[in-house]
């Protein structure tokens, strides 16, 4: 009987607990991981265009017992070219590990890097996160 329990108490927890981002608009949703942190971002509007403003909203996934990130730093680089973009996002919390970054474009086609920088997290060492993209 304990067995039973056990089996579905596991398949419970197991679908109390969405992936990381899981409830992000999945039309271009992406995912970096780093120092067992799992960040999941997706763009508004999807898909991203070259000289077209968007947004990115945010979630940062920890693992359990770890105190989530307060702070949130959003850039973007194209590695290649050795230059970043001509606007600075800001950055606005919607709560634990939800953030919403604003005022980003892409002016050029090509390999870009998305970076995100996390901070604030009960006295833990800054973390990056990357993930590139390529936009014709």
């Amino acid at each position: 009987m304990l067995h039973w329990f056990c089996l579905i108490w596991a398949g419970l927890a197991g679908t109390a607990h969405a992936a990381c981002g899981e409830q992000l608009p999945a039309p271009g949703r992406l995912q970096a991981t780093a120092g067992g942190v799992q960040l999941a971002f997706a763009p508004r509007p999807a898909p991203l265009a070259v000289g077209r403003h968007f947004a990115l909203e945010v979630e940062v996934c920890v693992p359990p017992g770890t105190p989530v990130p307060a702070a949130l730093r959003v850039d973007a680089d194209m590695p290649a070219h050795r230059h970043g973009m001509n606007y600075r996002a800001t950055v606005q919390p919607l709560g634990p590990g939800r953030f919403v970054a604003e005022g980003l474009l892409f002016h050029m086609p090509g390999r870009w890097r998305f970076i995100f920088d996390l901070s604030g997290a009960g006295g833990a060492a800054p973390l990056r996160l990357t993930q590139e993209v390529a936009l014709e």
